[in-house]
Order: C-alpha cells, then structure tokens, then sequence
C-alpha cells in the first residue's frame, strides 16, 4: 500500500508538472501570434535612425548585440542578462541569473514573471541599486526617458505588446535609449522575431500604463544604478 500510494504521489507530481508545461507551451504559443507584417509596420526601423540609436551612451554599452529569450515566457530573465552584460556584472545568461531564485525552474517561467518578480531576480544578482517604478504619469516617464541615456542608469520596461502590435501580451526588454528630437525611445527587444525598434514615447508609455492581470498592478519600469 506504501509503495502504491509513494508511486501515485510521483505519478501525479509528474502529471501536474506535465501540465504546467504544457499550459506554459499554449501560452508561449500566444506570445507568437504578431505577424511579421504587423511587427514591422507598428514600429520604426529606418536604418539612419537605427544607426543613431546604437550610438547613444547606454545603447553603445551592448555593442549592438542582445542575446535572445530562450523561449517566450524568459523575457524578464533575458532582458536582465542583456542589462547586467552591458554594466560589467558577472551573471549575464538567464541561467545565471535565475539561479538560486526558485524561479522558472521548469524551463518555463510559468504564466511569465510579473514587474516585481523580476525585480527579485535582479536584487539577487548585484548590489546595485533596484527599483520599480510603477504608476508613473506621462510626464514622470518623459523625465526617465531623458535619462535613460545616462550610462550609469539601465532601464527595463514592462508593456503590453497588443497596444502596440495589434495583439500579444505582456513582455519586458532593456531600454536602449531616447532620441530626444524625435521623441522616440529605443527598445533592445530580446525576442529575435522582433529585434530592436523604435518608437514614439506616447506609445510605450500607453503600452507600458496597463494592468499586469498575474498580480493586479500597473506595469512600469525597472530602475538597476
């Protein structure tokens, strides 16, 4: 009878775990669903604009190469990675800084990581400083932006991809930058499908000013200095 009820506890501890997978894999299939077309006519990727973008302080820092999410539900992990290789910090894979975590231990962050999560598991990584900025109106995010320039300052970003895509869900990626004349922010998009883009502030701000539904909170930024 031990052995029998040892053997069904193990049984259905495989089953679930199964199925968290399984749920992980639908929702990572969700996160895929933006066209092509749709990516590239929602955002701007003209190349002299591009090209300046790669030259500000903090883009330069990431030599105009990111290393993509493992899969879709490791954005926030990823976009730490790219944030901490850029500012010299020693973990700068997704494996790195997930460990000792307790996050994502499946392969899959399950139903993603929220704003605050991610900021765990940032804190667990460096002494540097961590903050999330969250509720912030337009005008406190215009004043982040004009300071996401400076090299001693990464910001993250957590928005939703439908606002500016057309559908999706949510996402995070390290922000490069801000052209200020043109009013535009660089997003170092660690989702290959995707890559680096640019796009007017009013936009991500309203993609970013949304209701993560895993937590119930604004999105917003992550602050590492």
């Amino acid at each position: 009878m031990r052995r029998s009820l040892a053997f069904g506890v193990i049984v259905s501890s495989v089953i679930a775990v199964v199925g968290l997978l399984g749920g992980a894999a639908l929702l990572i299939a969700g996160q895929s669903r933006v066209s092509r077309d749709a990516i590239q006519s929602s955002v701007t990727r003209t190349p002299e604009l591009i090209d300046s973008a790669w030259k500000l302080p903090v883009a330069a820092t990431f030599n105009a190469e990111l290393t993509w999410q493992s899969n879709g539900s490791r954005c926030g992990p990823a976009s730490i990675a790219n944030a901490f290789r850029s500012i010299g910090e020693e973990e700068t894979t997704e494996a790195e800084v997930l460990d000792g975590t307790g996050k994502c231990w499946t392969g899959f962050c399950i139903v993603g990581l929220t704003l605050d999560e991610v900021a765990e598991v940032a804190r667990t990584n460096t002494k540097r400083k961590v903050s999330v900025l969250r509720n912030l109106s337009a005008d406190t995010f215009r004043e982040h932006m004009k300071r996401a320039n400076d090299p001693g300052r990464r910001y993250i970003v957590n928005f939703t991809r439908e606002k500016i895509f057309g559908a999706g869900v949510g996402h995070f990626s390290p922000i490069g930058g801000y052209l200020e004349a043109e009013d535009m922010v660089f997003v170092l998009d660690v989702n290959e499908d995707y890559k680096p883009w640019l796009i007017e502030r009013e936009r991500l701000f309203s993609a970013m000013d949304t209701i993560d539904s895993d937590g119930d909170k604004k999105r917003g930024l992550l602050l590492i200095e």
